[in-house]
């Protein structure tokens, strides 16, 4: 299975048609789903030929796997502007973070679904272990700016809460981000209010 494009863009025209066929494929997901995503379909709703696609894409695997790697990147790129501009406190932080996540998923949730079911049937293991430690790291890092003890297996283990009730979440269809953030926010907060002793089962 061939999940790289054949060719990365260097011209702000081929940059165009990369862009055109990779939301193509997006809007086939958001409306019909993952089986109706071929690269017929997407060449046509692209308004490129066939022939363009496979110029820079070897089949519909590729085009899916650029898709998911284009949405990292947007959600990585709104969580690097917070951790660059902290907050006056860990709450105002954590659900800054939280919110920019929230809001990724349900900026577009019926393509979020698509690409969670179809990320998995693609092997994407090692980017994704890559993602999840970058989203450790940020979290990390916030958490050690307000003194939180065990910086790291606290990072690890609100990345893991987050992204389980938020991935939840879209998979129900909710669209209310204010009740999702606020819900997300409160598991979080109240699992760094815990004493670590109480979260290890310590009398």
């Amino acid at each position: 299975m061939l999940l790289e494009p054949r060719k990365r863009p260097h011209q702000q025209r081929s940059a165009a048609t990369v862009d055109a066929i990779l939301e193509a494929a997006a809007r086939i997901l958001e409306r019909k789903g993952l089986d109706a995503l071929t690269t017929n379909a997407v060449a046509e709703l692209a308004g490129v030929s066939i022939g363009s696609l496979y110029q820079y894409f070897p089949g519909k695997a590729a085009i899916l796997a650029e898709l998911i790697r284009r949405e990292r990147l947007i959600l990585l790129a709104g969580i690097d502007r917070i951790a660059h501009a902290p907050g006056d406190s860990l709450k105002d932080d954590v659900c800054s973070l939280i919110r920019i996540a929230v809001a990724h998923q349900l900026l577009r949730p019926a393509l979020a679904r698509a690409l969670e079911y179809g990320e998995a049937t693609l092997p994407l293991g090692p980017e994704t272990a890559k993602l999840t430690n970058e989203l450790v790291r940020y979290m990390a890092t916030l958490l050690e700016r307000h003194g939180v003890s065990k910086v790291m297996e606290a990072a690890h283990d609100l990345v893991a809460l987050a992204k389980g009730m938020i991935d939840a979440a879209g998979i129900a269809g909710e669209s209310d981000q204010r009740v999702l953030v606020d819900r997300v926010c409160r598991a979080a907060l109240g699992y760094l209010e815990y004493p670590v002793s109480i979260r290890h089962g310590i009398a």
